[in-house]
This record gives structure tokens, sequence and C-alpha cells, in this order.
């Protein structure tokens, strides 16, 4: 099997992608919409093996101040390699000189990051577009 990081999104198949985010699981995001938000990302990794897409991250970047890592999946047979740590860690190194580098995890993954070198923001808050579920699957909390 030979594996390939791939820096840029031209030619991805985004219905794939779409597929990928389900069965990681990372929840339901059609193509056209991963199109947009890896399109506008300064930074991006997909990893291939073969020709199957199998990992993938991006980072919103503005080049200076912050960078926001966000996104990252690993198909299901492939998970527990370290590729969801190569791709963090890629990122970062891509983020290098960014004055701070955020990191959205899901919860229970903390500990993962943690090891990675971040640490828990104390003034992180967020408005989602379904504040009743984020706040039912623990993203959120009113304290």
């Amino acid at each position: 099997m030979k594996i390939s990081w791939v820096y840029k999104h031209e030619g991805v198949n985004w219905a794939e992608l779409s597929e990928l985010y389900r069965i990681a699981p990372l929840g339901k995001k059609s193509p056209n919409d991963l199109e947009t938000v890896f399109s506008n990302s300064k930074y991006k990794c997909f990893i291939y093996a073969d020709n199957t897409l199998i990992g993938v991250g991006r980072a919103l970047a503005d080049g200076l101040d912050c960078s926001y890592i966000c996104d990252v999946a690993i198909h299901p047979e492939h998970q527990g390699l370290g590729l969801g740590k190569k791709i963090i860690q890629e990122l970062a190194t891509l983020s290098a000189g960014h004055k701070k580098i955020i990191l959205y995890a899901n919860p229970g993954k903390e500990g993962f990051y943690r090891k990675l070198g971040f640490l828990r923001m104390n003034t992180a808050m967020a408005i989602f577009k379904d504040q009743k579920h984020a706040l039912n699957v623990g993203l959120l909390n009113e304290s």
C-alpha cells in the first residue's frame, strides 16, 4: 500500500470526502460544503492509501495571528495508526509563526490533543447554528 500526502484541494473527490466524514464518524457534511470550507482554508492535508482517501484535516489561518485546526478525520480501518496525530502535527508545523494555534476538539478527545501540546482555553466561547444540539452533545455548556 502506497501512502501519499497531498496539500492542495484540487482534484479531491468531495463525495468521497463526505463519506469519510460520515464513517469516521464526524457527522454529515455535504460535498459542496466541504469543497467550500477546504477551498477557503489556508492549510489542508489529504492522506491517500493507494488512491483511497483515508485521512484529512484543515486549518483556517490568517498568516500571522491565528490558525484554527479543525475537521480532522481518519478512515475507521486506519484509525489507531498515528495518522490523526501526524495530521495535527503537520497542520501545526504549517501554522508555525502564528501567535496562536487553536484546535476544535470533540468532547472526550482533550487528552489526545493535550499530548500534542494543546491546552484548554478558559475563554473560548461559541455560537452554533444548532445551539440545542451542541449543548446536548457536550460541545457547549451554559455555565
